[in-house]
């Protein structure tokens, strides 16, 4: 019987590809928000708690319900990396964007 990572599958691409993928974007966008520790926190805990929890479910997925701990670990260093992410988004890029819009108003008068 073979049996089919779907579960694993979707999460490589959601968490692995697409979100890093927005968090590149953003921080080449906005660089005041790449260039803080809360980007650094946010690569690291993002980085090394995926490969966990997607390694963790691989295995689940392969009938051992022993690494669900394993998982779960993962999924909070991944998950308290995207909202490091969050609040330095929230922070840094509304910053960005206010002393655009100022300077850009500045120019016009």
């Amino acid at each position: 019987m073979s049996r089919k990572p779907a579960p694993s599958h979707a999460h490589i691409n959601l968490l692995g590809w697409t979100s890093l993928a927005l968090a590149g974007i953003i921080y080449y966008l906005f660089p005041a928000a790449a260039e803080n520790k809360l980007a650094k926190v946010h690569f690291w805990l993002h980085n090394v708690g995926l490969p966990v929890m997607m390694i963790g479910l691989v295995v689940l997925e392969s009938g051992n319900p022993a690494v669900e701990p394993v998982i779960a670990i993962g999924a909070s260093l991944t998950s308290i990396g995207v909202i490091c992410f969050v609040i330095n988004v929230l922070v840094n890029v509304k910053a960005s964007a206010g002393l655009s819009s100022s300077s850009e108003n500045n120019m016009a008068s």
